[in-house]
């Protein structure tokens, strides 16, 4: 069985993107580090690369990176770090995390390059460990609302009345599709309830869970008794309380039977199977029922409160009500804001659905999901505008991922754009939140009616004022992907201005001898010549330009602006300063011939290059790799030279010698 430095796991309310993000980038950063890994990710479609007993065993620390419930006491005893999904999704970030976890162990190799705001916590902030409750939740009930949602709105391609055996547009098959989603549906709340609750106390509190749940939707039944009172009566009438019922619920189910736990710790352990199937469901259905039912109608009140209020956005005007559900949809694009503003669109619209076509309810419910969605979608697009026409302003890598965005963004998946925001959050989240606002915003005031909660443009069918709702869209993610376009070329331009002028092109180095020139064995991959010790430079750019054109000089690149320019476009993506004096910076250009390592050394160090500890840097080891090897040759050095540097004797010899030699010869070693 093979073992792992790393393990990790990861898991997102909606298991579709955020998941297998984290995944990536935590397997690029634990390559980066030479290091091991194994991610077990919890998806919709449940848990891939699920760990072994053996391999948590033998692995040296865990990364939990989840906003669900992924049974983190799989590794009790292990050093780990357990942070929400969002704090996954860079590699920078992933690299983080797994410097604290490998930190937790005491290795104080590792422990040097965690900074002070990340240092490793014991438990899991209150904050975190409450939204992850809900979100098991969320992730659990989200398929049900999206499967009868859908099935609903498909039944009404027949006629918004086709469901009605009376009405003159009647046919029976609508009216089947609506009954399967109208039954798919009204688990929603009673799924959310029980999830929440088995997040909290696992199994056993699934049954008070969803009792909760069910109570939530119908309320506390009443009928009027003979003096005109009303009384209790199972066969009366109640008042729900829906979603926020539901979340209520959920939690007092979990808690209830982590009390419970305790109350009966004290029976024999031969008891145990009597409390999981009698004690523990009895007990606490009749508590967390009776709790529900007193609090129901203090409930109602403040869910109807909730649902007035944002009819109250909407009286102020499509500006205001757009403006809100535009900005907390692409604030996190998938995170906890973005999906207080999705939820509540399901709930609006399941009250809307409830309600039936033409009542206020349900088109202000179905009008306010068609701006969730349109604010929703619109990031992603406006990624693709921007790589499509400020091609040359972006990296392949963001290109590649740009165009993909074209089909998350069209199927309502949000989270595509999250990779753009986090290099650079501001402005890109200010753009992405005015870009969904305008779409929101428009479909408010086009009244569309979406009474699909997912799907993107895959239930086009079924909303109604359907083009203008595309119309809607297309003009904020122009807008936005117009003002993205914008910040990517000032960008560019500022960093093509820090960079110095590279010299003269040496004629004694054309491009097409250094491509006919065989290529260096493992052995002498670093050339002596290729190091450069007591150097004197005064700021990182400046060291970057040296290594830039040395590099045109020993005919290992064409054009030392170009190469500038990729050292300078991955130092933008995250820093390559690491700990104790050493930095890895790396450049992939087509402009540059040859994969080689270039070597510079300044003893009084380099100031002003972000470092994992803070520390100037000594000794750069700077990596060229040609275009066409990207991803193969660059990760392969990339993840040796970093293993190296993991090394105490490996930093010292390289980092105390003045002999390019001896140098070159260490460094060598470590690539074979």
């Amino acid at each position: 069985m093979a073992k792992f430095d790393i393990i990790a796991a990861t898991g997102c309310p909606t298991g579709i993107a955020h998941t297998f993000m984290a995944k990536e980038a935590l397997e690029k950063a634990a390559a980066e580090r030479g290091l091991t890994i194994k991610v077990e990710t919890h998806g919709q479609v449940g848990v891939e690369n699920e760990l072994t007993k053996s391999e948590i065993a033998g692995a040296k620390a865990v990364v939990v990176a989840a906003d669900k419930d992924v049974q983190p006491e799989r590794f009790a005893g292990k050093p780990m770090v357990s942070v929400g999904v969002s704090k996954a999704l860079s590699v920078e970030a992933a690299g983080k995390l797994i410097d604290r976890a490998l930190a937790a162990k005491g290795d104080d190799t590792v422990a040097a390059a965690v900074d002070v705001e990340d240092e490793v916590e014991e438990k899991e902030s209150i904050g975190h460990i409450i939204y992850k409750h809900l979100m098991n939740g969320v992730s659990h009930m989200l398929v049900f609302v999206v499967a009868g949602g859908v099935l609903t709105a498909v039944s009404f391609l027949w006629g918004i009345t086709s469901f009605d055996s009376t009405a003159a547009d009647y046919n029976s098959f609508a009216a089947m599709l609506k009954i399967i989603g109208g039954i798919a549906m009204n688990l929603m709340v009673p799924v959310l309830s029980a999830y929440i609750a088995e997040s909290i106390g696992k199994r056993p509190a699934l049954v008070p869970g969803f009792v909760a749940g069910m109570i939530a939707i119908q309320g506390l039944p009443v009928v009027e008794g003979p003096d005109g009172t009303m009384l209790i009566d199972a066969g009366g009438t109640g008042v729900g309380f829906g979603f926020l019922g539901g979340i209520v619920g959920g939690f007092l189910a979990g808690y209830v039977i982590l009390l419970l736990e305790k109350v009966f710790a004290g029976l024999p352990k031969n008891l145990d199977g009597l409390k999981a199937i009698f004690l523990y469901p009895l007990f606490s259905t009749l508590i967390v029922g009776l709790v529900m039912l007193g609090i129901s109608g203090p409930m109602a009140a403040i869910n109807t409160a909730m649902m007035d209020f944002l009819k109250g956005l909407s009286a102020s005007g499509a500006v205001v009500l757009g403006l809100a559900i535009g900005c907390m949809c692409a604030f996190d694009m998938g995170g906890p804001v973005n999906k207080a503003a999705y939820v509540t669109g399901t709930a609006m619209l399941t009250e809307a659905l409830a309600a039936g076509v033409g009542t206020d309810t349900y088109n202000f419910g179905t009008n306010f999901m068609a701006a969730v969605s349109a604010a929703c979608i619109v990031p992603p697009l406006i990624t693709t505008f921007a790589v499509i026409v400020g091609k040359k302003y972006f990296s392949q890598e963001d290109h590649d991922a740009g165009v993909v965005n074209l089909i998350l963004g069209c199927t309502h998946i949000t989270e595509g754009a999250i990779p753009f925001m986090t290099k650079n959050i501001w402005p890109v989240m200010p753009i992405m939140m005015l870009g969904s606002s305008i779409a929101s915003i428009l479909t408010i005031m086009f009244n569309v009616h979406d009474p699909a909660p997912h799907g993107g443009f895959l239930v086009l069918p079924v909303v109604e004022n359907g083009p203008l709702w595309v119309l809607a869209i297309l003009i904020g993610a122009v807008v936005g992907g117009i003002l993205f376009v914008a910040f990517k070329k000032y960008d560019f331009e500022k960093n093509q201005k820090a960079a110095p002028a590279a010299p003269a092109k040496p004629v004694e180095a054309p491009k097409a001898a250094a491509v006919e020139a065989p290529k260096a064995e493992a052995a002498d991959f670093v050339k002596v010549e290729n190091v450069f010790v007591a150097e004197d430079f005064a700021s990182r750019d400046e060291a970057l330009s040296f290594v830039s054109n040395q590099a045109v000089k020993a005919g290992l690149a064409d054009d030392a602006d170009a190469v500038m320019n990729a050292f300078l476009t991955r130092e933008a993506e995250g820093t390559t300063g690491m700990m104790e004096g050493f930095a890895i910076p790396h450049a992939k250009s087509d402009a540059i011939t040859e994969a080689a390592v270039i070597v510079v050394k300044d003893d009084s160090g380099v100031t002003g290059w972000d470092t994992m500890d803070g520390a100037p840097v000594n000794v750069a080891i700077a990596l060229l790799i040609p275009g066409a090897q990207a991803g193969t040759t660059h990760l392969k050095i990339l993840s040796k030279v970093a293993e190296a540097l993991m090394d105490e004797d490996f930093r010292a010899t390289v980092k105390g010698s003045s002999d390019a030699a001896e140098i070159a010869k260490t460094i060598n070693a470590r690539l074979v």
